[in-house]
C-alpha cells in the first residue's frame, strides 16, 4: 500500500505525531509512506527522516505570544499554495492522510480523492471545550485542511467519537521507571514568547533549575538557567526527568506530560483559538494550571500543585493498524476501544 501523509510543520506536535506514526508503520514492510511537510522552512525542520516532500503551505504569524492577523496574511502566499495544490500528483497513492496539512487536504478535495484527517484539530467539529471562537476562525478551522473522514484526538473523549492523543515517547520511555525525577528541575518550552523576557522572569524565581528550549537559543548554562536549542530527542531526555513543565497550550507536549504524570503550567497563545480551547479543556478536566507569565502565579504552581497521570495506550500503533485494514472499524468503535484502555490518577 502506498500512502501520502501530509503533516503541518508549523507546530512541533504535528512532527512528533508523524515520528510516532512512522515508527508504527515500519512494522509493516509492504507499506510505502511518502511524507509531505509544509508550514515551515526546510532549514527549520529538525529531527526528520530524509526523503520527505516539502511545500510552502500556510501558517499563522505569531508575535510576542499572540497571533498577528495582518502578518499572517502577509506571510502566506495563497497563489503559491494554489499552485502546489494543483501540481500535487495523487494518482500513485492508495490512501491520502492529512494531519491538518492544507496542500494534501485541498489536492484531495479538488481532485475527488478520499482523504483521512488524523489529528487534534479534527476533534473540534464535535462538542469539545472551545474558547475564543467567532465566525471567521470557525471558517478557517473547518476549511484550512478539510478531509473526507477524520479521526480527532483529545485528552478526554467528551462523549464524542474521538481518540486519545498520540504520545511520541516510544524510544524514550524504555526503562522510564529507572529515570528518577529531579524535584527542582523544570522544563520550559515557550517558543511563541520573547525568550529574553522568559529568561528574565525565570531569574526572579529561586530554588529551581530551569531548562529552557526555544528557537534561536544555543546551549548555555548560566546558574539556574539552562538554555537549549530545539531538539526533539534532547527535549524528551530532559522532559522525562523534570518535575514540571511551563509551556504554551499546544496539544502534544501537554499530552506527553499527562502520560508521564508531570505537572503543567500553561499559557495559551493569545488569539489562537486552538490553544485557548486547549486551555479551557485543561481547566475543565483539572489536568493543568492555566495562567499568565507572572512570577507569583508560577511560584504558587511550583509550590502547591501536583500532576495528573493519564495512562494513554499506544494510539499510533492502533491507528497504523486501523489505516491498513481493508474494512476499517468505524471510528466510533475504534474510539470506544481505545478509551477503555485509559486510566487517570492524581500524583
Amino acid at each position: 500500500m502506498k500512502i501520502l501523509y501530509g503533516v503541518q510543520g508549523t507546530g512541533n506536535g504535528h512532527i512528533s505525531r508523524a515520528a510516532a506514526m512512522s515508527r508504527a508503520f515500519k512494522k509493516y514492510p509492504n507499506v510505502d509512506i511518502t511524507w509531505l511537510y509544509s508550514g515551515r522552512d526546510t532549514d527549520d525542520l529538525f529531527d526528520i527522516e530524509k526523503g520527505y516532500l516539502w511545500r510552502r503551505g500556510m501558517t499563522f504569524a505569531i508575535e510576542n505570544g499572540s497571533v498577528s492577523l495582518p502578518k499572517t496574511f502577509i506571510k502566506n502566499n495563497i497563489f503559491r499554495v494554489l499552485y502546489d495544490v494543483q501540481q500535487l500528483d495523487l494518482s500513485k497513492y492508495d490512501t491520502v492522510v492529512t494531519d491538518f496539512e492544507p496542500t494534501v487536504s485541498w489536492a484531495a478535495r479538488l481532485k475527488g480523492c478520499q482523504s483521512i484527517g488524523i489529528g487534534h484539530q479534527y476533534a473540534f467539529k464535535y462538542n469539545v471545550p472551545t474558547q475564543g471562537e467567532n465566525k471567521l476562525n470557525q471558517f478557517i478551522f473547518r476549511n484550512f485542511a478539510p478531509a473526507s473522514s477524520s479521526v480527532g484526538m483529545h485528552w478526554h473523549h467528551f462523549e464524542a467519537p474521538i481518540v486519545p492523543p498520540i504520545v511520541d515517547l516510544d524510544s524514550e520511555v524504555v526503562g522510564l521507571e529507572q529515570v528518577k525525577t529531579i524535584p527542582n528541575k523544570i522544563l520550559v518550552y515557550l517558543p511563541f514568547e520573547d525568550q529574553l523576557k522568559v529568561v528574565g522572569l525565570l531569574r526572579e524565581i529561586d530554588a529551581y533549575e530551569f531548562y529552557v528550549y526555544g528557537p534561536d537559543l544555543t546551549k548555555v548554562d548560566r546558574g539556574a538557567i539552562h538554555l537549549r536549542p530545539l531538539s526533539r530527542t534532547e527535549f524528551k531526555k530532559d522532559l522525562i526527568s523534570s518535575a514540571g513543565v511551563i509551556c504554551n497550550s499546544g496539544f502534544e507536549t501537554i499530552s506527553e506530560c499527562l502520560k508521564m504524570g508531570i505537572k503543567v503550567f500553561t499559557k495559551p497563545v493569545a488569539q489562537q483559538v486552538e490553544q485557548l480551547s486547549n486551555a479551557a479543556a485543561l481547566e475543565q478536566l483539572g489536568y493543568a494550571r492555566v495562567g499568565t507569565l507572572d512570577r507569583q502565579e508560577i511560584v504558587n504552581w511550583l509550590e502547591r500543585d501536583g500532576g495528573v497521570h493519564v495512562d494513554y495506550p499506544p494510539v499510533h500503533e492502533h491507528l497504523a493498524e486501523w489505516l491498513l485494514q481493508e474494512n476499517r472499524l468505524p471510528v466510533e468503535d475504534l474510539a470506544a476501544r481505545l478509551w477503555s484502555l485509559v486510566t487517570v490518577r492524581n500524583v
